[in-house]
């Protein structure tokens, strides 16, 4: 573990912070404790800014966020946009983001990694928002960001009927920019970060500040999910989803 983090692998170095998601017994599934830990690394990279590289322990990116923690929270909790604000703030930080993806990238997860800048996978990566299918949206940034991404009509095919994209549909529709073999993938990301950290980091910093000017807004997100946490359903699919996960241990 790295000093001062429960969930996160963070290796600073002089140009680029290097960041793995380290909860391999819940497939980097993002809870509490790692939202916490990943402001921590945006205030240190807007303190000092630095490219970010993102990627997943044991070959999987993220499988989600914590259903065990979603199934507690209410609208209250919808509304505070615990997600949807870290990823709008790692969207904003100063300098590029590299996202080095494999295996699983689903729901929360699938979100941190639209948040990056660019996104590089291995063969094996899927991308997946199956939030309602637990009675809930995808409401950190996918009804937006995705189709700004990829466009309407695959977003929709995503968000509302389940489509999953693995690596080569994902290069088709330019949600990646590569596909590496899966033992190459860091090599290639921090590759891509080299181009980048020979280039002029304020007009880098100023090039991503102007591409980023038209963001969304994401408080319909947080709205639309206050209601849907209320609601019997994300009750009654979360503890379905979690009772029968329990059986299959």
């Amino acid at each position: 573990m790295t000093p001062g983090y429960e969930t996160l692998l963070v290796d600073e170095k002089d140009d680029r912070v290097v960041v793995t998601l380290n909860r391999p017994h819940a497939r980097n599934a993002i809870n509490a404790r790692m939202v916490e830990e990943l402001h921590q690394v945006c205030g240190l990279l807007e303190r000092q800014p630095r490219l970010l590289l993102l990627t997943g322990q044991n070959g999987v990116f993220a499988g989600g966020a914590d259903i065990g923690e979603l199934l507690r929270r209410g609208r209250d909790e919808a509304l505070r946009g615990i997600n949807s604000r870290l990823f709008e703030r790692l969207r904003h930080l100063p300098l590029p983001t590299v996202a080095a993806l494999d295996g699983w990238v689903l729901g929360g997860g699938a979100e941190l990694s639209y948040a990056c800048d660019i996104r590089i996978a291995g063969p094996s990566t899927v991308f997946g928002n199956p939030e309602p299918d637990l009675g809930i949206m995808a409401a950190a940034g996918a009804c937006w960001r995705l189709a700004e991404l990829v466009g309407e009509s695959l977003a929709k095919q995503v968000l509302l009927a389940g489509r999953r994209l693995d690596a080569s549909a994902a290069l088709a529709a330019g949600l990646v920019a590569d596909v590496v073999p899966a033992d190459q993938l860091l090599a290639e990301a921090h590759a891509l970060l080299d181009r980048m950290a020979r280039s002029s980091l304020t007009a880098l910093r100023l090039t991503k500040l102007v591409v980023n000017a038209p963001a969304a807004h994401p408080v319909a997100d947080d709205l639309a999910q206050a209601v849907l946490f209320e609601g019997p359903d994300k009750q009654d699919r979360m503890t379905r989803f979690l009772s029968e996960r329990g059986k299959s241990r």
